[in-house]
């Protein structure tokens, strides 16, 4: 895709993430207020999910503006991994709202609140349209952009979150049967929870620059052992500046090989393993006898 044509897709998408954004973040904030006038903790966790939405929605347009900002002398890199620190950011206070979600839900199945089933069921409904209505927005770009993707996925799970609260608002309005709002509150949490657990997870392994999810070391320095004329490969390492983004350094030890007849295999190499960004020190035999690999600081 040519630059022009690259701008172009980006500006696209950036305009139906901020449509999806207005209308999912105004929601958010009429769900919470409701969920608190009307006592539903279903509600309030379906709030909470609706919260990822706006987060992963926030993260998509974040990654499109500073993905457009050039390196410099300072962030040779660019600007990449602010967007890492706002993910593990994110999932951070989201697993903790998760936490509180299943200890009220606890609390209330041992002492039940009143719950206004109506006002309940027509915030649910509304829900449900926005995210209709979002997921409409998100559905064209995700099939060319997995940034928008992402959150079209957020917007497509919360619609089961609304569908859920919906459910339990029928069932209180006409069985009275109380104990179902706090009971789809943490069905929805424990829903919320796990994504978020892998979201934080995965954000901290590229902050702490561990092996990309999907790159095998073991088998990767194998391959670069068995190229030919290769003796040794040692200072092997492989990070992420940000998610989709792998970065290779190696140091091979060569003997009766042409750097220059090497080093496009060991590039043909990285990328099978999906890393797109590799340099390689290619050294005589000589120069690391007997050198172990070591993790440098």
């Amino acid at each position: 895709m040519s630059e022009h044509g690259h701008s172009h897709g980006a500006n696209a998408s950036a305009r139906q993430l901020r449509l999806a954004l207005a209308l999912t973040g105004t929601f958010l904030v009429v769900e919470v207020i409701y969920g608190f006038l009307s006592g539903s903790l279903a509600l309030l966790s379906d709030a909470g999910h609706m919260l990822t939405d706006v987060m992963a929605l926030v993260l998509s347009l974040f990654a499109i503006r500073i993905g457009q900002r050039a390196a410099d002398g300072q962030r040779t890199f660019g600007y990449r991994r602010a967007e890492i620190l706002a993910a593990a950011v994110n999932a951070g206070a989201l697993f903790a709202i998760g936490l509180y979600i299943l200890f009220e839900a606890y609390r209330r199945l041992r002492e039940p609140v009143e719950v206004q089933s109506t006002t309940m069921l027509v915030v649910a409904v509304l829900g449900l349209i926005v995210n209709l209505i979002s997921a409409r927005l998100l559905a064209s770009g995700s099939e060319h952009s997995l940034n928008v993707k992402s959150a079209y996925l957020e917007v497509m799970g919360d619609l089961l979150g609304s569908v859920a609260v919906i459910v339990g608002a029928l069932v209180i309005r006409f069985t009275g049967l109380t104990w179902v709002d706090p009971v789809l509150g943490a069905l929805i949490g424990l829903w919320v929870l796990p994504r978020t657990w892998v979201l934080l997870r995965a954000s901290v392994n590229v902050l702490l620059e561990g092996v990309p999810e999907g790159v095998n070391l073991d088998r990767l320095r194998a391959e670069l052992a068995a190229l030919p004329g290769v003796r040794e490969v040692h200072d092997l390492h492989v990070w992420s500046v940000t998610s989709g983004l792998h970065s290779l350094t190696a140091h091979l030890v060569v003997a009766g090989q042409p750097a220059a007849d090497l080093l496009p295999r060991v590039h043909a190499i990285a990328e099978r393993h999906g890393i797109e960004h590799s340099t390689v020190q290619v050294e005589p035999p000589d120069t690391h006898a007997g050198h172990k690999d070591h993790l440098h600081p």
